[in-house]
């Protein structure tokens, strides 16, 4: 198990260490290589009890509520991120061009973000070689034992490296475009839901839908450069 780090504003973040991973696309069967950085990610998708202590308002929410916050679009994801670092202390990761509406990263921030695709799938796998790190009914909130509804983060197991609901619960949002010239501005999430069939939740399932979507069963969960 990796390293349990509290963070500026006392949120466990756990070290993942650098390596290598390998992605596909099964659109394209296109496969590519992608060297990874060591980095810290949050152990649980981010909860509706912390969305609405840092925004001060959240959907269908309410104190101590440990559920994943959903109905979250991926903008909305990008401001939650720079408005924890605000409350942090912390130097933002990203800057939202008011004409444009273009973000641009800042390499160089300790603030909190999104992790890339190539980083949420390298820490989900957390050093295993199958489709998913462990037996899904011990692992994951699908369709088949979830009961059609959201679970409290860390009641199932965890991976090897420490990292709660990876798989199953709800989907969650990444920084990358899935593919520019085909689909824009469509940003991909990734792990699979609460409402998901077994198939849909696996380390290398890839979806995508456009910044501004949001659904009930779509969160996020937060990283930090090193």
């Amino acid at each position: 198990m990796s390293d349990v780090i509290t963070s500026d504003v006392d949120y466990p973040m756990v070290k993942i260490p650098g390596g290598e991973i390998e992605l596909r696309d099964d659109r394209t069967k296109r496969k590519w290589k992608s060297e990874i950085k060591p980095f810290l990610l949050a152990p649980f998708p981010v909860t509706m009890e912390l969305y609405l202590a840092t925004t001060k308002k959240t959907p269908l929410s309410f104190d101590r509520n440990q559920k994943p916050v959903v109905n979250i679009s991926w903008n909305e994801a990008i401001y939650f991120c720079n408005l924890l670092s605000q409350k942090a202390g912390l130097k933002e990761y990203y800057t939202i061009s008011h004409d444009s509406g273009d973000i641009i990263c800042d390499w160089e921030s300790n603030g909190y973000r999104l992790p890339t695709e190539a980083e949420w799938q390298y820490a989900c796998k957390a050093g295993t070689t199958g489709y998913r790190y462990g037996e899904i009914e011990k692992i994951a909130w699908y369709n088949e034992n979830s009961e059609d509804k959201i679970h409290e983060v860390g009641k199932k197991e965890p991976n090897e490296w420490g990292l709660y609901d990876m798989l199953g619960n709800v989907w969650e949002w990444c920084w990358d475009l899935y593919d520019e010239q085909v689909y824009g501005s469509y940003r991909i999430f990734r792990g699979g839901s609460f409402a998901e069939e077994a198939r849909g939740c696996g380390a290398s399932c890839r979806r995508r839908s456009h910044p501004s979507f949001c659904i009930d069963d779509l969160g996020f969960r937060l990283a930090k450069s090193c």
